[in-house]
Parts: C-alpha cells; structure tokens; sequence
C-alpha cells in the first residue's frame, strides 16, 4: 500500500514529443535537465527518444555522464559549465559543450587536450536575454579565437544557438529583436570562417508559435512533459504527471477550530478534516496555504491552513471523508482534477515550478507505460 506518490506517464511524453516532431522540420532536442523537470531524467530521455527526439539537453555535466553512463548514445549538449569543472570528462564521453566566453573556450581547449581528442562546442551569444551568452560586442573575439582553436584542431564548433526571453508571449516584439540579432550574429560566424552544422533558438514555446525561428535544431523542455509555456493554450499536449495521496487521518472538529500552525484557518462550521501526508519537504509550495487546490472525494477543495514540512489539511465540510482516501493535488485535469497550471495560478508560480519541485523528493515516483 502506497503513502504518497508522483506517477509519471511516460506515453504521455511520447505523445508529446511525436506532437512536437511532426510541426517541424529540424531536428529536435529533448530538454531533461532538472531531473526531467521532476519526471526523472533517465526514462523521461528514454520515452523522448522512443518518440523520435534527435538530441537530449542538459545544464550540468553531471547531468550529461549520467546519461552516458546509463548507456545513452544520442547527441548530448550541456551548457551550464561552472569553471574548473572536469570537462575533459565530458569531452571523452562526447559530450557536446555550451561555450559563451574566452574564458569558458580556454577550459575547453584544456579539456580537449586532457582528453586527446576535440571538443564539440556549441557558442553562445547574446541576444537580450542577458544571461548566459556572449555580448554582441564581445561575440566577434570568441568566433575569432574558436575559429582558431578549431584551426589546430583542439574543438569543433559544432553550434550556435541563443535563448529567448519572450517566446511564451506570441507576437512580442522583443523575439523579432532577437531573432534579427540572431541572424546578425550567424553573419558574423560565416565570416570568421565557421560552418557550425547546428543553429538553434527554439524553446518550447518558439518550437509552438515560431517556425522561423527552427532553423536546424528545436530545444523544447516543458512541452515534452505535456505543460503549455503559453497561458491558455494547450496545443493538445498531455500533462504527464499526478501527484497524489492517501488521507492518513480524519476527524470531526467543532466550528472555530483553528487548523495547522499559526492557525491561519478556523472552521466555520461543524467539518469533517482529511490529513493528506505531503508538504513542502515533499515539493508542495508553502505558499499554497489557504490557497492550493486539492480534489477529494470527486470534489475540488482548498488547503485549509498552512501547508507544513510533512502534511496539509483539507476541510471537507460534511462530505463524508476516509482514512485512506485517495486526495489529487494535480494530473492531467482529465477526471476533473487540479492541473499544475491551477497549482500555478493558485500560488502565483509558473507550471515549470510546480512539477520540478516534486523531483527527487521523498515521494516515489512510479511510471506508467515503461517499456521492457
């Protein structure tokens, strides 16, 4: 008998990613980073690729051997590359690697060395969102000394791509901006000599609503996992995740009992309570006290009070309520549940938010349609 769980339906993420591959023509890379966002990164890499997925994207190196020690043989691009990393790991295992600086390219280089053969480097630049990324003034540098490096044949430049800050907001006039810079800066490539196979920019959202800017590699994340990055619009993808509980006690309480610390919530009348056995060790915001829905007994109710490190309460009023009974915070809204973009909407968040927050916690995950 199970306490608590996230069930990941790994069908669903197939469906997806056969969704996503048939409205472009590029190629297209699985973004698992983050666990798979909470799914697991391993079978969420393995269902993509049954699906047709090309690449897999990661931030970590850590993230990428992981997948190459479980036997993954697909491109692999890592971009979040701290100095003094064990790159030359990464490169011996053909890892591809996200390079933004001169700094970041010596690593490389280096790393090339340790590991005897050349690094396959993706280079990034800047075009707005200012994060990660090569400045358009310090852009001309780095294609110079890569060019350079690829010369004496210490990497290959493989790649260049950016990322977009308002692809989920269609008709934004900073993706046009962007995009423009973009092309700007794929100029700049041509002339330093460059010929990099790969041009990428599409996140999910992009990968959605801008097919002008797929060029030869998409790099959708949350829409894999069958979540919308654009507000009212499902884009007929399948939500892939349900997080759920077993009531583990109820009791009847008078009106005005206060319920949980600080006793934020009073009864206003006579109620039967339900204690589900999750909270925010567990991946569940804190700040969905008061606020976060929960369906019960084929009824949606509110967190009643705050949510505590272990467990919540629910007022189910005089519905009747039982050990055991089985309480959804969120799935795919099929059967009426709570989806995580209400989770979202009810605690000011974003849907990447909530079901990141359910990887690696204390709660099993348990999959549904693994493959022998």
């Amino acid at each position: 008998m199970w306490q608590a769980e996230v069930r990941v339906d790994l069908d669903a993420i197939r469906e997806n990613v056969s969704r996503l591959r048939s409205g472009t023509t590029a190629e297209l890379m699985a973004v698992v980073k983050a666990d798979g966002y909470g799914h697991g990164m391993l079978p969420a890499a393995r269902a993509a690729l049954d699906a047709g997925a090309d690449w897999l994207g990661v931030c970590t190196l850590d993230e990428a051997l992981t997948l190459r020690r479980a036997g993954v043989t697909v491109p692999v691009l890592a971009w979040l590359l701290a100095p003094g990393l064990p790159l030359h790991e990464g490169v011996t295992a053909g890892v591809d690697l996200g390079a933004a600086s001169l700094a970041q390219l010596d690593e490389m280089i280096e790393a090339s060395r340790l590991a005897g053969r050349p690094a396959r480097l993706h280079l990034k630049i800047d075009t707005g969102l200012s994060r990660g990324g090569a400045t358009v003034a310090d852009w001309p540098a780095l294609l110079d000394a890569a060019a350079k490096a690829q010369a004496d044949g210490l990497v290959e430049v493989v790649g260049v791509w950016s990322h977009f800050v308002y692809a989920d907001s269609p008709g934004h006039p900073t993706t046009d901006r962007q995009l423009a810079v973009f092309h700007e800066g794929l100029a700049m490539v041509e002339r330093a000599g460059l010929r990099p196979r790969w041009r990428h920019l599409a996140n999910s959202a992009a990968t959605l609503t801008r097919p002008d800017t797929h060029f030869d590699l998409v790099r959708p994340g949350l829409a894999i996992y069958g979540l919308s990055p654009v507000a009212g619009e499902t884009y007929g993808l399948r939500p892939a995740m349900t997080a759920r509980a077993r009531v583990m006690l109820t009791k009847r309480v008078p009106a005005g009992t206060g319920i949980s610390y600080g006793h934020a919530y009073t009864t206003e009348a006579d109620a039967n309570l339900a204690v589900v056995p999750l909270g925010y060790a567990d991946g569940v915001p804190r700040h969905a006290s008061n606020t976060g829905p929960v369906q019960l007994g084929g009824v949606r109710r509110t967190i009643s009070g705050r949510v505590c490190m272990d467990q919540f309460v629910l007022d189910c009023g005089d519905d009747p309520v039982a050990d055991g009974d089985v309480a959804t915070l969120f799935g795919s809204g099929v059967d009426g549940e709570p989806t995580a973009d209400d989770w979202a909407e009810a605690v000011g968040t974003i849907n990447y938010e909530i079901v990141t927050r359910f990887g690696g916690t204390r709660v099993p995950r348990v999959y549904d349609g693994e493959k022998p």
